[in-house]
Order: structure tokens, then sequence, then C-alpha cells
């Protein structure tokens, strides 16, 4: 193990910032970060052994103990569920003889779920040592089973089986023409980087993550920002369920989403940049390496790019499964090695990011849209969409359609035009921004995709009229209780009584009170939450809410009274340690 954890450490060129890269390493080659490797790194890296121990725990995708030496991860998110997630699940423990979360005896394989993998047009699916799986029908789960049983290493298993299709139904102004390499930067050096930066703002291009920040307002904040040092960040931690774009971008357009993060660093005098990819799209990772090898081959990257004086390189660093790192700051603390809890802010990456240096953060369709415009001018793409919501949108949709995939809209675009693109039919509502947006009903169709009415990141689940909304409701909020950071206590306690006080409601056990007391919790965790997750973590439960209130008011029960805690229950663990079981050794609960 010393020898390995050496080679890694100066692969890693022996940097703390560097300890999540390292871990990740450590865990595929021993399926779990062993104590010994702890000191070995706490000594390598001359850090404490507990800080390394906080990454571990804070990430899902690191573990302090064994995993199989094949680990199963099916996705839970809402789509995955609708299409059948569970029976995969049953059908691999049951064929693979390991339980639903557990190791099985041999070491062999362990199975388990896992938040959304950004699969969510083609589930039900899942990851193997962290590679995609599609489409998980009964005949790939029994191939899937057969090479596990035969300890087939997955270098040899067939390619079919980690195919991952763009699915790109509906191109529009940045996907229906692809650009020449290199001709952003030409373009931009021949106009001049002034007037260039005056063209993105003249664009009105704002950020596609969907906090909608305009871009050149933020370029020029961290350009002017005295410093030596600045960085430029893309931003591919799409964890929201139902979002999926940027893998499409990436695997397709990623030579434009470099050259957009090129064209930044041109802008702000950056040298050093990071795309920080999500840990669930890892099959993406050496093709990406691929990418930036070709660019720095044709003179795209590094020293004196086209020969204009511009010096910049792109690094890639992984994610571990924490959707929390979709927050600019956190994702920034993640690429530090550190556990990915938000900053507090103000002060603002633009002026303290990345190891306190000025620092950009955009999402991966923003940086193709500025390489777009950088070529084709402000004009161009301000020409379409509304006055408040210049360009186009890419939407990832899912859900209950016949087509589901890529769409690229004009913002403006009725929603009733999407659904009907997209092959939706009986719609109950569409879920739009993921969990943390806005739930629609089939009454608001006529609504329309832009920052001043309909805002999202990309993700649009639809749900046909047999779908339960309080189901829908009850995944999404057991998504957030989920994936809390722990570092603010109104989302950290919060998002955990929403998911209790909604379960006791959808199980059919709360009362009118207990709808009251939901909503509290709501507008409790909404306005005291430390950063976004916890800030939407409440929007499921309003926006339904507020739209389907007859359907929470049929789950209550016709009762006066029920206990919000169950006496005799917590008792039975001392009954257990006792061994009893009689009358005696229980409790009745009684309303007074």
């Amino acid at each position: 193990m010393k020898t390995f954890i050496q080679t890694v450490l100066a692969e890693a060129d022996a940097q703390a910032v560097n300890l999540l890269q390292i871990l990740r390493a450590v865990q595929a080659r021993y399926q779990h970060i062993p104590e010994e490797a702890i000191e070995l790194l706490a000594e390598g890296l001359s850090i404490p052994r507990t800080q390394i121990l906080g990454v571990v725990e804070f990430y899902s995708f690191l573990h302090m103990t064994p995993q199989g030496r094949y680990d199963l991860l099916i996705s839970d998110s809402i789509t995955d569920r609708m299409l059948g997630n569970q029976f995969v699940l049953d059908y691999l423990a049951e064929r693979l003889a390991v339980q639903v979360g557990q190791v099985r005896a041999d070491g062999l394989v362990s199975l388990n779920r896992t938040s959304c993998t950004g699969m969510c047009d083609q589930g039900p699916a899942g990851l193997v040592n962290g590679l995609a799986l599609t489409s998980l029908d009964i005949a790939r789960l029994e191939e899937i089973v057969e090479l596990v049983n035969q300890q087939t290493p997955l270098s040899q298993w067939p390619a079919t089986l980690f195919a991952v299709a763009d699915n790109i139904h509906r191109p529009g102004l940045l996907l229906s023409e692809p650009l020449v390499a290199g001709d952003a930067l030409r373009a931009a050096f021949e106009r001049g980087l002034p007037e260039t930066l005056e063209e993105l703002d003249r664009s009105g291009l704002r950020g596609r993550g969907g906090a909608g920040f305009k871009t050149a307002v933020k370029w020029r904040f961290c350009a002017d920002e005295p410093a030596d040092t600045r960085f430029v960040v893309c931003n591919a931690d799409e964890g929201e369920p139902g979002t999926f774009k940027d893998r499409v971008l990436l695997n397709s357009y990623a030579g434009q989403v470099f050259e957009g993060m090129t064209l930044a660093a041109a802008l702000i005098g950056a040298q050093q940049g990071f795309l920080y990819l999500r840990g669930e799209y890892l099959h993406l990772h050496e093709q990406l390496q691929g990418v930036l090898t070709e660019r720095r081959a044709a003179g795209l990257l590094g020293e004196n790019i086209l020969g204009l004086g511009l010096n910049f390189d792109i690094e890639i660093r992984l994610g571990a499964g924490a959707y929390i790192c979709g927050e600019e700051s956190a994702l920034i603390e993640s690429l530090e090695g550190k556990p990915g809890i938000p900053r507090n802010r103000p002060p603002y990456p633009v002026t303290s990011g990345y190891l306190n240096k000025p620092t950009i953060v955009n999402n991966v369709e923003t940086f193709l849209a500025a390489a777009h415009i950088a070529v084709r001018g402000g004009a161009w793409f301000a020409a379409v969409g509304t006055e408040k919501s210049a360009g186009t949108k890419i939407l990832s949709i899912s859900g209950d359609c016949a087509r589901p995939g890529i769409y690229e809209y004009p913002f403006g675009t009725r929603i009733r035009q999407v659904l009907e693109d997209c092959g939706a039919v009986e719609v109950l509502g569409v879920q739009i921004g993921g969990p943390s947006g806005t739930f629609i009903s089939n009454r608001e169709l006529d609504r329309a995709l832009a920052f001043e009415d309909l805002a999202t990141g990309g993700s649009f689940i639809v749900f046909n009229c047999s779908r339960d909304i309080l189901r829908i409701v009850q995944n999404f909020t057991h998504f957030f209780a989920h994936e809390s950071c722990g570092f603010c206590t109104p989302c950290r306690v919060g998002t955990s009584l929403l998911k209790k006080q909604l379960d006791k409601i959808v199980d059919g056990h709360g009362s009118a009170g207990d709808i009251v007391e939901l909503e509290n919790l709501c507008q409790l965790v909404k306005h005291h939450s430390h950063c976004g997750l916890g800030q939407t973590a409440a929007n499921p439960i309003l926006s339904t809410l507020e739209r389907y209130p007859d359907v929470y008011e049929k789950q209550l029960k016709q009762i006066s009274y029920e206990p919000g805690f169950d006496l005799d229950g917590a008792l039975a663990i001392a009954r257990r340690m006792a061994h009893r079981d009689d009358a005696a050794a229980h409790l009745s609960q009684l309303e007074d």
C-alpha cells in the first residue's frame, strides 16, 4: 500500500488541494479508504488525519468500510422510480444474493441506492464502480449478473452496457451549428478583448445554471479585481434530479465548452481553469482528457495560444457524490480538497474564490453560449428570446413523455409547446427546474420559459395523471434531507423534520394541525437556511400545497388527535434486550 500511496501523492504533487482526487484513487484501488492509507496520506500531505476523515465522511462515493469489488448503485431519482428502479433493485438483490445496502459475504458485490445519476432520459439507470449503466431491462440485468458472478473485469464487459445516448431531439441556436475550433478566440482578439466583453454584455447572456446572473457583469467584476492570479471554473456538477444537459454538452460539444472557458480566461486575465465534473459522469472523464490533449496539440491550450500571447490550461477535477457541490462556493471548497460546505458570502468568488483568488464560476451551457457570442456577436444572440431573457434554453426533458431527451428553445416558449414536442399527453403537472424549482399544474401550461416567469437550470420532468402528487413530493423531500451538508441547523434539522412530517401525512396519520405545522417548517427552512439547498428544499411542498390543497386534505385521518410519537415502539429495543414481550412490557397511549 505504501508504494501505491506514494505514487498517488507524486501524481498529485503532494498538495492538499488534491485530496479529493487522491481519495478517489484510493477508493478505486481498495474499494474503501483504509486506516493505513489515511495515516500515510496525513504524513505525505502534512495535514491532520481528522481533515482526511472529514472529507471521506462528507462524500457519498467514499467509504470507510469495504464495498464490493463490483459496487452497484441504482439511481433512486423520481424518474428512475417511475421507470421501475425498485424492480431493478429486487432483481439484482435476488440474483446476486445480496441485500440492498449490503456487501455480499464474499466481498464480490455490493448493492445500494444512490441519488440521481443524470441518466433520466434512459433509465432505470445505475453505476458500477462509478461507470454509467442505462436502460436496465431484464436482459441487461441478467447479463450484469452473469458478468459479476464470473468475475469478469469491467474492461471486458460489453460496451453496449455502458452506452449513453445524447438523445438530442430539438437543436436550436447553440446546438445546430457547431463552431470551428479556435474561431471564438480568433474573433475575440481581432475584435479586441474589451470590445468582446461589450458584445457579451450586449447579448444579454445570463448564467444558465439557474441563478441567472448577468455573465458579462460577473466577468467584469472579476477582471477589475486587483490580483495577479485569477481562475476560471466550469460547474459541471449538475446534481439536480431531472437535469442531464451538461452531460450531453460535454459528450458532444466539449471543445466548444473549453473554448468558452479559454475565452473567459482571456477576458479576465486567468491562466488556470478547472472543469468540476460530477462523480456520476466518470464515464466522460477519459474522453474529456482526450479533448484537452487535442486542444493542446492544436495550440488552443497551453503557452501562447494561437500565437496570441494567451497562456491558459484546464484541469479536470471529479466530484464524489455530493449534490451541494453544485452551489458555487461549495464547489470551490471541494476543488480545494475539502468537504463541500457553502461559504459565507460576501466575499463572493469573483473577489475571493479558489485559493482566495478572484474566480468566475459558470455553468457548462454558459461557456458554450459565450463562445458562440464571441463569433456571431451580441445582437445575434439578443435577437432571440424575450426582453429580459435573451437567447435560448437547453432543456433536459424526462418523465411521462414519448421522447425524453435534449430540447433547445428560445426563451419565451410556452410550456404547452414543449409538452407537444416531447409527446406528453394527459399531463398532471410539470416540475420545472428540478425539485428546487416549481411544480406547475396542467392549468398553467400557457406559462413561459423565462427568467421573468419560469426560470430553470434545465430540468423539466413531466408527470401524467396516473401519478401520485404526494409520492412525488415525498421523493423530492427525502432527496433534500439526504443531500443536506449538515452545516446549518435550519437545513440539517429542518429538512429532516420536513421529511418526517410529510411522511406522517402521506402515510395517513396526519391531521389538519400537521399541515399547518408542515407549512411553518417550510417557511423556517426556506428563510433561515445558509445556502440555496436549504432555501429551496421546501419548494416541492409549498408549490404543491398551493396548487393541490385538496390532495393533502384527503390524506388526513378523520380524527381529532393522533400521537406523533410511538411510546410502545420506542421500547422495542429494550424489550429485546430484556427478552420480554409480555403485556406488562408494553405501554398503551390514550387521548385525554
